[in-house]
């Protein structure tokens, strides 16, 4: 097969707005194993919506966004069920941002030639492709932005509010997370920024701007988080896989006492994870175990090991279908970083 037979039948998103899912999801919770996990863990995240001064935080590992799930968080930003996003740079800029410029990811084979794929310049997500040249375009698209910006260091926060300001104008595909957070003032966090396309781009800046360069500050990212963790009085963690943006949002606790600061753990937490957490690695790692760190709260947790593309369109759905969120207000913790005007002398 050639490129154009290898790349024709996209990815569709799946819309929550469009199942009822709230009668499926109350019936699993009265099963056993993860069915019973799941529907607790969705009825948690319906506590922290219903919360009125809870501060929702949605970490996100994995290539959540190519498979699909992109809609689902761009409804969460829009209808006030999230006011921060912690997530891997793949899922902001090689997939959420790349598909804002016009891009899409297309159905694959997990069994394909893989040297095939190289030769036609097509990048393989086990079951999903990419056009690696328009993967090139979007890692150009940041080095444009970069490049437009004053030389100095911004927090990634900061850096993909400046991509969001970019598709106000350029957006092609107006479904974006990235330009949902950026209308609603929902901070995005990636801590680890330079690993994904935004890291192509930022090195390409980089090097042909050697003295007068932007720089990703991750410190300045932790800070401007924990600023979100202080400006709350509870704090909620959605965790969709684990990694690094697991650890940042719960890291918030740990930071707010080192600076002074007396709060509370986070009150609610659920975690989606494959993870085995028998290894010691974080990703697998319990909520109860981060409960000996002091950064969850043991009472209000749950666990649920099942593949993100299976249960969060359940649990996300059920929210949804709820409606506390209808009732909930916008906290646009984004206006936290806003320059602060100057005071007229009189």
């Amino acid at each position: 097969m050639d490129r154009q037979q290898l790349l024709q039948e996209t990815i569709q998103p799946i819309d929550i707005k469009n199942h009822n899912v709230v009668p499926l999801v109350e019936a699993m919770g009265q099963m056993a194993f993860q069915a019973r996990n799941l529907g607790r863990a969705a009825q948690i995240y319906d506590q922290m919506l219903q919360d009125e001064e809870c501060t929702i935080i949605l970490c996100l590992a994995g290539s959540l966004f190519s498979a699909g799930l992109k809609q689902v968080v761009v409804d969460l930003v829009r209808h006030r069920m999230v006011d921060a996003i912690v997530s891997t740079g793949a899922n902001i800029v090689d997939q959420d941002f790349f598909e804002a410029l016009g891009f899409r990811h297309y159905v694959g084979d997990p069994l394909a030639d893989d040297e095939v794929l190289r030769q036609n310049r097509i990048d393989r997500i086990y079951d999903t492709y990419i056009d690696e040249d328009e993967l090139r375009h979007c890692d150009m698209t940041i080095a444009e932005i970069a490049n437009s910006l004053p030389p100095r260091p911004y927090s990634s926060r900061e850096f993909i509010h400046h991509m969001g300001a970019y598709l106000e104008q350029h957006a092609q595909d107006r479904e974006s997370v990235v330009l949902a957070a950026y209308q609603h003032q929902v901070p995005i966090f990636v801590p680890a920024f330079s690993d994904c396309s935004a890291g192509f781009g930022l090195v390409h800046h980089q090097w042909y701007s050697p003295d007068q360069h932007l720089t990703i500050d991750s410190v300045r990212d932790f800070r401007e988080l924990t600023q979100c963790k202080l400006a709350s009085q509870h704090t909620g963690l959605v965790m969709i896989g684990g990694g690094v943006p697991k650890n940042f949002a719960q890291d918030t606790v740990v930071a707010a006492e080192l600076l002074g600061f007396e709060t509370a753990m986070h009150k609610y937490a659920i975690q989606i994870t494959v993870a085995d957490e028998r290894d010691g690695a974080l990703s697998g790692s319990t909520l109860r175990e981060a409960h000996s760190w002091g950064k969850v709260n043991m009472s209000t947790e749950q666990m649920v090991f099942a593949e993100a593309t299976l249960a969060v369109p359940l649990v996300m759905g059920y929210a949804y279908g709820k409606g506390h969120w209808q009732q909930r207000p916008a906290r646009q913790w984004a206006n936290l970083f806003q320059p602060k005007p100057s005071l007229a002398l009189v």
